[in-house]
């Protein structure tokens, strides 16, 4: 009898539905030698019939079994299917999730190649809720290569936070040699079948492929166990698997092991039930801080400087079960960069909270509970996004509610004198014709630490949604307080909604349509409204409304009302823009010498394409120069070319009549190249970040979205690249065409590559007429901070936050150092007048390239900046205080920035000061390295870029 290469054991309960798909992708495997061994847990449905059908289906390949009594959990029906199999090694599969094709075949040969007795490859998450086809690779910088372990001590990443056995491959003697099996009555088994796993294993190999499809469905009518969160006895269970886990670790002497999976315990398992804990009663909130407690005594200290301030506060906070603080903390978690808490200021130092920090006998409230270095207490209050909780809520059954809150007020920033002024908004999520509706506020007053507002809303007078389109409404207070502009999203927090009405209104299409306003919690804590109806219609209604996103009406009855609301502005539609570029500009003849320069998609005067424009007018090119800019009105743009907004008529003419298109970041990608006209893509530096198709996000655009990306990037005729590096990662990202690549360097770059030289020639640093602008020492270095781009938590682009104290270094170093402040320039940053004259902002200097020319050392985090500043051949450092973060972003890295930086990469405060007091020190140490990087990063960057293609593309051509 052939003995099969794997065994897949595929359980099933109540699933007789999705089963038949989940065998399929196993019998569909390109390694042929593979047999599915079902298991059911004694399904109610027709799991088991379904799966006796497939085994007569599939005879010699599946094999049915059922357990005599339903087991609770997945344990016990895995072990069966161990028993039962009869493959050299064993893989295991839900009844609702599939495995990607070559999943057996690429374990197989991994296993079989390293001798390994356990192969782990990568798990992907399918979002069958997100209308996208969202999907996310589960901790893919685990699998960022092919790796074998002699030990799980080398890597312990990988059983700290890859706790799934779904995603692996063991030998089957392996297994039953060990006497590995799931337990059982418990839920998370996962959890410790993979830990015991990983410590028995000895040789383990993972592989960089896809091998599980793991199907979500957040919206589905029952959760999964590991979801019930509400219910006690999931976080009993959690729990005791976690003790499992530690004493298994103990008992093998794995301690470095046990602080990583005590700081993910803190930063995963702990949050994921403190999100929800506003939502409990007190009687579940004792009996989780009695088990949570508990645990928490055993963490390994260390553990709470491997996570980030709020999650060690809320740990800490728990462990006082000082409830009110922790709730304020969780929300804040919940809602990232929500700022809950009034804080507290301790001798120049500022605390979540004042609770706890007065007491001596308790040393660790101030370390844990230090906020200093958020920089809320210098942040401005606009960019602060401030907890507004409320306090009361009425409504009087018809049409109009009276609704109190609370908005934090920091340190009491907003001074008691400030006047204060404020409107509720209620604000359709999807903006279709009228987006928002007011209500003056009627009485808003300072409390101290906080500010409580009072609002009467007639809702069903003043309301108009227009149905079924604009189903959810936010609810947010538009603060003014004296010059500050402040706006909050309105926490439910602790009030009570059960029994609130819903509230009538009347919309614009038909109160067939919907007729009724209902209060609802979202998942973040925050009030929102939901269109929905009652009566004779309510069944109707609430169908149309469910179906709104997808159903055949619904799409026939938004595009119809789409195409009524925007009849008067059609002509200046996006849409319409494009038809006419493509229909009627497009057919007008090019024009010779027509050039469309733009940088940063019209938001600068910069860069190459700068470099480029400035070489043409040097050499005394014959051409047409058409810069574009975004904005109301051009700033710093030359005054001897044609200039044109962005996505305005007469720029969309250009385009289409242009002999060049010549770019640093991309065109609109709705607009086709025609074929007489050469774009020639600069692009804008290096890459460190994952780039273009080799992004999850961009995998996760299904067919039509890619084709789009891959047709918009398909126009770039030429692409200039400044090393091999550019040409194995972008290049591949946007499968350019090897004759696209234009090898000659950054223009950008030649007035660094000459600094450089001048320098090395005459042996003195010429500063030239910025250092004097900018009022610089001529006695003190120049450092410039260049961090990567920062958004806020929900995406937005707001102030930039110091990760340092500039007030420090202004104080330790400001005699040694003046310190230039670069924000990427979507970002904005606000210094202390304290620092004035030894910190200087200088975001608004369009082109950096003068700046980096100036700067005697760099620090930066994960900026391209790097590759360009490594011309010049000074120090740089790498204030990296988010690393494992960044590095561990779903997105992912091409390189590891620890082992090439040429320079030191330090990740706290204390240390980038202690950096930077041994910069000599530092400029000799890294010498090597920064010619190594340099080789490796910028070997085309000779200083002639913009010449060459000048040569190249517009010597002999003209109007």
């Amino acid at each position: 009898m052939h003995v099969p290469d794997v065994s897949v054991v595929v359980i099933v309960y109540n699933d007789a539905e999705r089963l038949p798909t989940a065998v399929q992708s196993v019998i569909d495997q390109t390694l042929q030698g593979v047999e599915v061994v079902i298991v059911d847990d004694c399904s109610k449905d027709r799991s088991f019939e379904v799966a006796k059908e497939l085994e007569a289906a599939h005879p010699g390949r599946v094999r049915a079994f059922q357990l005599p009594q339903n087991s609770g959990g997945c344990g016990a029906p895995r072990n069966h299917g161990i028993g039962q199999a009869t493959g050299t090694y064993v893989m295991f599969l839900d009844s609702d999730d599939v495995l990607e094709r070559n999943a057996c075949r690429n374990m197989l040969d991994a296993a079989e190649r390293t001798g390994a007795n356990l192969v782990s490859g990568m798990c992907v998450r399918v979002h069958l809720d997100n209308r996208w086809g969202k999907t996310t690779e589960w901790y893919p910088w685990i699998y960022s290569r092919t790796r074998t372990l002699e030990s799980i001590t080398e890597y312990p990443d990988l059983l700290v936070y890859d706790t799934l056995s779904t995603n692996k491959c063991y030998r089957r003697s392996f297994l039953l040699e060990q006497g590995l099996e799931f337990p059982v009555g418990i839920h998370y088994e996962d959890l410790l079948f993979s830990a015991q796993a990983y410590v028995a294993a000895g040789r383990i190999a993972l592989i960089p492929n896809h091998v599980y499809f793991w199907n979500v469905q957040e919206k589905a009518a029952s959760k999964s166990i590991s979801n019930r969160r509400h219910e006690i006895a999931n976080f009993v269970h959690r729990m005791e698997i976690h003790r499992r886990v530690d004493a298994l670790l103990a008992e093998k002497g794995h301690d470095e092991i046990k602080s990583a999976k005590d700081a993910k315990f803190l930063k995963h398992d702990l949050v994921l039930h403190l999100r929800d804990l506003h939502l409990l009663d007190d009687e579940y909130r004792q009996e989780f801080a009695r088990l949570a407690n508990g645990y928490l005594e055993g963490i390994d200290p260390a553990a709470y400087d491997q996570v980030n301030h709020l999650q060690a506060i809320c740990a800490y906070l728990l462990g006082k079960e000082d409830w009110v603080n922790l709730l304020s903390a969780a929300e804040s978690m919940t809602n990232r960069g929500r700022l809950t808490s009034a804080l507290a200021e301790r001798d120049g130092r500022i605390y979540w909270c004042a609770e706890h920090v007065d007491d001596p006998a308790d040393a660790e409230a101030r370390r844990i509970l230090d906020v200093t270095d958020q920089g809320f207490h210098t942040t401005p209050l606009a960019s602060l996004a401030l907890g507004n909780r409320l306090t009361s809520y009425e409504d009087d059954g018809r049409g109009t509610v009276t609704l109190s809150g609370s908005v934090v007020n920091p340190l009491r920033r907003i001074a008691e004198d400030a006047p204060l002024k404020a409107e509720l908004e209620f604000r359709a999520r999807r903006q279709i014709g009228v987006k928002s509706f007011s209500f003056p506020v009627e009485k808003i007053d300072h409390a101290g630490d906080t500010i409580e507002w009072s609002v009467r809303a007639d809702i069903g007078k003043t309301v108009r949604p227009l149905g079924i389109i604009d189903a959810v409404w936010d609810v947010r207070l538009k603060l003014t307080a004296g010059k500050d502009r402040i706006s909050t999203r309105v926490a439910v927090g602790s009030v009570d909604l059960e029994r609130a009405a819903r509230l009538r209104v009347r919309p614009r299409l038909t109160r067939l349509v919907s007729d009724r306003f209902e209060p609802e919690i979202t998942k973040k804590g925050n009030l929102s409204y939901v269109l929905t109806a009652e009566g004779a219609a309510a069944v109707r209604t609430q169908a149309l409304i469910n179906g709104a996103m997808h159903g055949k009406t619904a799409g026939l009855v938004k595009r119809s009302l789409k195409k009524a609301l925007k009849t008067k502005r059609n002509i200046g539609s996006g849409e319409q823009k494009v038809k006419v570029y493509h229909e009627v500009f497009s057919k007008l003849p090019l024009k010779k010498g027509l050039v469309v320069f733009e940088s940063h998609m019209g938001k600068q005067y910069s860069d190459s394409p700068r470099a480029i424009y400035e070489e043409m007018l040097r050499q005394g090119i014959d051409f047409e120069a058409v810069w574009s800019y975004a904005g109301a009105k051009p700033t710093g743009f030359p005054k001897d070319a044609t200039l044109v907004k962005r996505w305005s008529w007469q720029y969309l003419r250009a385009l289409a009549q242009a002999e060049f298109w010549i770019d640093n970041q991309g065109f609109p990608l709705a607009l086709a190249k025609r074929q007489g006209t050469t774009y020639i893509q600069t692009w804008h530096g290096s890459a460190l970040k994952r780039m273009g198709f080799h992004e999850p996000r961009t995998k996760a655009l299904g067919q039509d979205g890619q084709a789009r990306f891959q047709a918009a990037v398909d126009r770039f005729d030429h692409f200039l690249i400044r090393s091999e590096h550019d040409s194995r990662t972008l290049a591949k990202a946007f499968r350019l065409r090897e004759t696209a690549l234009l090898r000659a360097g950054y223009p950008r770059n030649d007035a660094l590559v000459a600094a450089h030289g001048a320098e090395a020639q005459s042996g003195e640093r010429v500063r030239g007429p910025l250092a004097a602008e900018l009022g610089i020492d001529p006695e003190k270095k120049v450092l410039l901070y260049a961090p990567t781009f920062r958004a806020a938590a929900d995406g937005s682009v707001e102030g930039f936050v110091f990760p340092f104290d500039v007030e420090e270094f202004a104080d330790r170093l400001g005699d040694r150092f003046t310190l230039l402040v670069r924000t990427h320039y979507l970002n904005s940053v606000t210094l202390p007048p304290s620092v004035e004259g030894r910190v200087i902002d200088v975001s608004k200097q369009h082109d950096i390239t003068p700046l980096l020319a100036l700067a005697d050392g760099l620090i930066t985090d994960y900026s391209s900046v790097m590759f360009d500043y490594a011309v010049l051949d000074r120090p740089m450092l790498f204030f990296a205080y988010d690393y494992e973060a960044y590095a561990s972003d779903l997105r992912g890295t091409y390189f590891d920035l620890k082992e090439k930086a040429p320079g030191p990469v330090v990740a706290t405060a204390d240390e980038l000061l202690q950096a930077l007091s041994a910069f000599e020190e530092a400029d000799a140490k890294y010498a090597e390295a920064r010619q190594r990087f340099l080789a490796e990063f910028g070997e085309y960057d000779r200083g002639d870029a913009a010449r060459r293609i000048v040569e190249k593309f517009f010597q002999g051509s003209g109007k």
